[in-house]
């Protein structure tokens, strides 16, 4: 998958659609899911172009790498999710829905989640 500089993502960090901003700082930044599947639904992003973790982790700088690690944890104890519990997931590529091309990493929280994936 090949980055879009165009996908909703970008256009977010380019100021040109709004978001719901609980988190920004010179590296990443946080906001609410439009369409939040739990109580908290929270989507962290690298500023970067990176379409994946794999793709983030092979050409971010350590500062990068360092902040968006950061800021997934400062926002999981900002929204009180640290105590109870909570899930972060990144669906990275095509057999795992990844439909924004950007690295994003969704946080969920504020009940109780089932299993990681269904028993097949």
């Amino acid at each position: 998958m090949a980055y879009d500089p165009n996908n909703i993502f970008a256009k977010i960090l380019r100021g040109e659609v709004p978001s719901k901003k609980v988190h920004e700082d010179e590296h990443t930044l946080a906001f609410h899911d439009i369409n939040p599947l739990t109580p908290s639904h929270i989507l962290v992003i690298p500023k970067g172009p990176y379409v994946s973790f794999d793709d983030f982790s092979e050409k971010a700088s350590d500062a990068e790498i360092a902040a968006f690690t950061r800021a997934i944890g400062k926002v999981a104890r900002d929204h009180g999710l640290a105590g109870d519990g909570y899930r972060i997931l990144a669906n990275i590529g095509e057999n795992a829905h990844q439909e924004v091309p950007h690295l994003h990493v969704h946080i969920f929280g504020g009940k109780r989640l089932g299993r990681m994936l269904p028993k097949e």
